[in-house]
């Protein structure tokens, strides 16, 4: 039987095994999708130990991004470039290959939720600075963004992160979010707030253009403050959750030998799940 999991810390909260066990019963394959939790002590002999353990592959959540990259044998140049591996797998001589599906992930979500946004492609800012702002940014660059800003609570980080990439990307504070809003054709928000638990942005959306998409890489819960405010004045908005399921594609294909479609279906099963255990 062909085995892959997710690895993090915490781990119980993903919704990876509802996405992979979705598809393995769909395509009719005989696989196992799972999750381990593994410390930051354990990150390297648990990429290591792949064999060991019987599995393909893995894919990594936080806080193991980067710490993965570290520790496997090759990297997609794509990866090497942002310093962050969420897929790996096993070649036949064992050794272990890392690559960032995120980068495709936010992409295709995109693309598949607000399909005309490349019809206005000259500004976006990016709430944030972490793992998740560089796979956004390195997708927004790749898809030939005019100008690019960051915006986060530390300048300094924003700034180094701005100096990776091309000229085009300027890094801001939060207290200068609202004087550029009115110069954003996307707005996505790659921080922790507005998940639950956490606060939410304090800034409001008023200035915001008027055919701006804005985007919230959070997807529990669904909706986000930050979506709710900006469907409420009229913005398409685009989720988290599809960015889950298309950034587990390549991974699936990888493991188990067939490509899966991101289907209503397969949104809606994962939805239905986040929303239960909200209740």
């Amino acid at each position: 039987m062909r085995r892959a999991c997710v690895i993090g810390d915490p781990i119980a909260h993903s919704r990876s095994p509802l996405v992979h066990g979705f598809w393995l019963r769909q395509l009719g394959i005989e696989g196992h999708y799972g999750r381990e939790h593994v410390r930051a002590a354990e990150l390297e002999d648990f990429i290591r130990g792949l064999d060991e353990h019987h599995y393909l592959g893995c894919n990594v959540t936080l806080p193991h991004k980067e710490g993965a990259f570290r520790f496997v044998d090759r990297t997609t140049e794509l990866a090497s470039s942002l310093r962050a591996v969420n897929t790996i797998w096993l070649d036949e001589s064992g050794r272990t290959h890392g690559d960032n599906t995120d980068v495709y992930g936010f992409l295709a979500n995109l693309d598949q939720e607000a399909p005309a946004w490349r019809e206005r492609r000259d500004t976006a800012l990016v709430l944030g600075a972490g793992g998740s702002a560089r796979a956004v940014i390195a997708a927004l660059e790749g898809a030939g963004l005019a100008r690019i800003a960051i915006a986060n609570r530390s300048l300094e980080r924003a700034q180094n992160l701005a100096l990776r990439s091309r000229a085009c990307i300027e890094a801001i504070g939060l207290n200068e979010v609202s004087g550029m809003l009115g110069e954003v054709d996307l707005l996505v928000n790659t921080t922790s707030l507005g998940m639950v638990g956490e606060t939410d942005h304090d800034f409001a959306l008023d200035n915001l253009k008027p055919t701006a998409v804005v985007a919230d890489l959070v997807y529990v819960p669904l909706l986000t403050p930050l979506l709710a405010k900006a469907r409420a004045k009229g913005h398409q908005i685009v989720g988290g959750l599809g960015m889950l399921l298309h950034q587990a594609v390549p991974g699936f294909e990888r493991w188990f030998g067939a490509r899966p479609r991101v289907t209503a279906e397969l949104r809606n099963f994962v939805a239905a799940d986040i929303l239960a255990n909200a209740a």
